[in-house]
């Protein structure tokens, strides 16, 4: 049983809903927390969508206390998610969050419970992911490692933390022209990249909450306990994705166990790793390919207008 509580954030997608939630009923998790969205308006297949996945998640047959938050009507994926985890976090201290496309690992579990009871009042750690993308990367010898990257495909995190998320980037006008930014992201190609994503969400342009996140938590320093194996997969990437949209249904990154659960000596983020996941993650590397060839195009087009300038004095 996982006695830490759980939320448990589904929508429209049934044939995804009863993936996820058996393996949730196999942890039988004393406390749960349903976050719903509602139909949308101009999508008709919504209503008998979502009135079957509450369908799913209705079928509780193992001691637990159960709450819902369902919304009438769509909220969006980044109103309903802050509201629902605003909620979730009134009522309990910590949690660990699972979306309705996301499959865990069974450690995950025990890790999250782990290091949310080893980390709850070190403010430098803001929350604990199930995440790894490092392509069979160790990075130190201990069984997670700290990142900037606060991925969240199963994740956990506390009250505290969370308190912290500001949905309006308040901040980001004054932060993203002060020294403390340019420290936080010193490389330029990274830095204009999340400066791209994060004037666009300030202004409203982008109907998601985990860059709103990603931003919070950077802007307070804070670091994500990530684990040297992967612990959960995404499958929700197909046709019926609302961010990870593909044409056909595609295989979530492959799940390993864990081992026994040991600690790194220091909480610091690990730079490389993090490198790596900006370079392969957020195509970084083909940023930087892309420059080089523009400022060589460059160098090569005036190296040529010298020389036919030379030409002509002739």
């Amino acid at each position: 049983m996982t006695v830490t509580p759980i939320a448990y954030i589904v929508f429209n997608r049934p044939r995804h809903t009863r993936i996820t939630f058996a393996a949730i009923r196999a942890q039988k998790p004393a406390r749960l927390f349903i976050i719903a969205d509602g139909p949308r308006r101009d999508h008709p297949a919504d209503s008998g969508r979502c009135r079957e996945v509450r369908q799913i998640v209705e079928q509780i047959d193992w001691p637990c206390k159960v709450q819902r938050n369902y919304a009438d009507q769509n909220l969006g994926c980044k109103q309903r998610v802050i509201s629902g985890l605003d909620w979730v976090f009134d009522n309990v201290e910590e949690a660990i969050i699972i979306e309705d496309d996301v499959l865990p690992h069974s450690d995950f579990y025990g890790y999250c419970e782990a290091l949310l009871e080893r980390y709850r009042d070190d403010g430098r750690v803001m929350l604990i992911t199930g995440c790894n993308f490092q392509d069979g990367r160790r990075r130190g010898t201990a069984s997670y490692y700290f990142s900037k990257y606060n991925h969240v495909w199963g994740w956990a995190t506390w009250r505290q933390a969370w308190k912290r998320n500001d949905p309006s980037l308040s901040f980001w006008p004054e932060w993203k022209v002060s020294a403390a930014w340019t420290r936080h992201v010193p490389d330029i190609i990274e830095r204009h990249y999340w400066e791209n994503i994060f004037n666009q969400m300030y202004h409203n342009q982008i109907d998601t909450w985990d860059y709103i996140w990603t931003a919070s938590v950077w802007h307070h320093s804070g670091l994500t306990a990530t684990p040297n194996v992967n612990l959960v997969t995404n499958i929700g990437f197909g046709p019926e994705g609302t961010h990870t949209v593909a044409t056909e249904d595609q295989d979530g990154t492959p799940l390993h166990p864990l081992g026994p659960l040991t600690h790194p000596v220091k909480v610091k983020q690990d730079r490389k790793a993090d490198r790596y996941v900006f370079d392969f993650v957020f195509g970084g590397r083909e940023q930087r390919l892309h420059r080089r060839f523009y400022w060589r195009s460059r160098q090569v087009i005036g190296s040529c207008v010298q020389m036919f300038k030379r030409c002509l004095r002739l």
